[in-house]
């Protein structure tokens, strides 16, 4: 694979204030495309301005959801280097989701060189200030020009850049979360451990619910029992429970969240007991009433992590560790993030350096 370079001729003027950055709002001057069609396979990529797009209205991506997404972010330390945190897992989960939606999976080491390309290529892009990142979305869409509900035939790659604040702009504070009991996420045999459009678009109304009741997120039941915990919105969640961490198990309706292998890898090396299984909603809340219950957080890309302080549920409220972040979550928080801007010594060789 070769990558080819169309530069800009008309750079735009990087931002001077990073205090104000914000999400996804702001966009560096390129984007890495590459094209694949069934009968070609993978073409030549390519950096370019970033532009709109030009597609057919008829395209697969628009009438049948034929999309995948990935998110990981470029840091910059303290020196000034530029490192990535564990892009070859982001690279293998997003070709677990082609395979998931019978859309093309790439060879990791060519997605990987493309990750790292842009990023060279946009590494001024990368923010300075304590808490930046460059935000990286790699993804995949079916642009068939053709209706009709069929295997893709024609598909376009792009990775497109963002210079991101921090996720907290006041400190890493706990946050209230409603359980759901309509609606569901994702069934076993679904698309719950794919990386999907359609998966976060079916939880845009029960978030809106929970917003609009003074709730950060949602965290989903099981699609069929609606008995067991499986995720906080857009994160996976763990519990500290008798001193022993807790986590959905990923049994195909869970995202199997890179943050939350981090996370669990970490909790071992630091001989924390980690148990992935089946946990319901009434051993939460028995665990919860008796006092067991010591922690609760999210974890994720864009958060790391995110303690949970409150948790309703059925018109209850359950308040946890006085809504107060717990010493187990602060410690994930300091080490991974310490890890990723390069001021903690990387013991698991999980740092990719582009700079």
């Amino acid at each position: 694979m070769n990558i080819n370079l169309k530069l800009t001729n008309a750079p735009k003027a990087k931002p001077t204030d990073e205090s104000k950055l914000g999400f996804g709002a702001l966009f560096s001057d390129h984007m890495l495309v590459r094209k694949w069609t069934m009968e070609n396979g993978w073409e030549d990529a390519e950096i370019v301005p970033f532009e709109n797009f030009s597609l057919s209205p008829a395209s697969a991506v628009f009438h049948y959801g034929a999309e995948i997404f990935e998110g990981l972010k470029a840091y910059r330390t303290a020196e000034g280097k530029v490192q990535l945190f564990r892009p070859i897992e982001n690279v293998r989960r997003m070709n677990q989701s082609a395979d998931r939606l019978c859309m093309p999976e790439m060879p990791e080491e060519e997605m990987l060189e493309c990750i790292k390309k842009l990023v060279e290529v946009e590494k001024d892009w990368v923010p300075h200030s304590e808490g930046t990142s460059l935000y990286l979305r790699p993804f995949l869409i079916g642009t068939d020009p053709k209706l009709g509900v069929h295997t893709v035939h024609q598909c376009t790659f792009c990775i497109i850049a963002s210079p991101s604040g921090s996720y907290y702009a006041e400190g890493i504070n706990p946050v209230k979360i409603m359980i759901e009991t309509e609606d569901v996420r994702a069934v076993r045999g679904g698309t719950g451990y794919a990386k999907c459009g359609g998966n976060y678009a079916a939880s845009y109304r029960a978030g809106h619910k929970a917003e609009l009741k003074g709730y950060s997120q949602v965290l989903w039941l099981d699609g069929v029992e609606q008995k067991y915990i499986e995720e906080v919105g857009a994160m996976n969640v763990m519990f500290k429970i008798d001193g022993t961490i807790v986590t959905p198990a990923l049994l195909g309706s869970v995202l199997p969240g890179i943050t939350r292998k981090s996370c669990i890898e970490l909790l071992k090396s630091k001989g924390f007991k980690v148990e992935e299984r089946k946990i319901s909603a009434e051993e939460l809340f028995t665990a919860l009433k008796e006092g067991r219950l010591e922690e609760a957080w999210g974890t994720g890309t864009a958060a790391v992590v995110s303690p949970i302080g409150e948790l309703a549920y059925k018109g209850e409220k359950y308040e946890i560790n006085n809504f107060k972040i717990g010493e187990t979550t602060q410690m994930l928080y300091d080490v991974l993030t310490g890890i990723q801007w390069g001021k903690v010594e990387d013991e698991f060789n999980w740092i990719v350096k582009v700079d």
